[in-house]
């Protein structure tokens, strides 16, 4: 629900964004539309996961830990050298928490490289 409320946001909101955020409209436009796209497709792909999560673990892994984590990074880099408003810093609590929470639940899952869960019953040994 996240990226998908930012994305429609991006897309069908940017003025209350613009004012709330207190920043100027972006400049070309497209450039927040684009992000607008990519918010909805990450939110779109968790779908997949959700209904399979030990197939799609890899983009749990990237769109999780790796994204969302990197965003975070680059939230508080922005923020501390950059001085762009602490009202991002809303952004990068939001994606480092889904970073936390994901990383977290693909460590606990005990999903094998094989792609077996530590529920499933194991092969006789032969």
């Amino acid at each position: 629900m996240y990226d998908a409320l930012i994305g429609i946001a991006m897309l069908l909101g940017r003025d209350v964004l613009v004012a709330w955020f207190g920043v100027a409209p972006p400049a070309p436009p497209i450039h927040a539309d684009l992000n607008g796209v990519f918010a909805l497709a990450i939110a779109a792909g968790y779908a997949l996961p959700y209904r399979d999560p030990a197939r799609y673990r890899a983009y749990l892994w990237l769109m999780g830990p790796c994204l969302k984590g990197a965003g975070t990074a680059l939230f508080l880099a922005d923020y501390c050298l950059r001085g762009s408003p602490a009202s991002y810093l809303l952004f990068a609590a939001g994606d480092g928490t889904l970073a936390l929470v994901t990383l977290w639940a693909l460590r606990r899952s005990g999903v094998s490289r094989t792609g077996r869960t530590g529920s499933t019953p194991e092969y006789p040994a032969r």
